[in-house]
């Protein structure tokens, strides 16, 4: 099965000035833009957010569109940083099709979001530190 070549939703350190974003995303990107993802809200992870499917929750980030020539090189590479394997019960993000509006109009993009794996959610969920406001200032 291909995957679609969908633009990325960031929403922790991999945001415009956080520590992964220019390793992973310099040189590689068409266009940058603030957006949120509705449907989640997000959790304090070690020096890093979990974001968690929830219903009428909001989470802040940005919208990246890689250029066409460095997307599957970009794809593998986040998926690594992520610990993403496809159908992986250790997994600690799945990457997921979502829906993300675009601040600037409003419109509705279908973007990779890595959104926390189940067991991760499940426990975050009992015991985690929910971050108000759904926004991950870049540190």
């Amino acid at each position: 099965m291909d995957t679609p070549r969908l633009p990325f939703f960031v929403y922790g350190t991999l945001r415009p000035g956080g520590r992964y974003h220019r390793p992973f995303f310099g040189g590689r990107t068409r266009a940058e833009e603030p957006a949120r993802l509705t449907g989640a809200v997000l959790y304090e992870g070690p020096g890093y957010p979990y974001a968690v499917e929830e219903p009428g929750g909001v989470v802040r980030g940005d919208l990246v569109t890689a250029v066409p020539e460095a997307y599957d090189d970009l794809l593998a590479a986040l998926d690594l940083l992520e610990e993403y394997v496809p159908g992986d019960p250790r997994n600690l993000y799945e990457r997921v099709a979502k829906n993300v509006v675009r601040d600037r109009d409003g419109t509705t993009v279908r973007a990779w979001a890595y959104v926390a794996a189940p067991t991760v959610a499940a426990r975050l969920r009992t015991r985690g530190t929910r971050i108000e406001g759904g926004d991950w200032p870049v540190r």
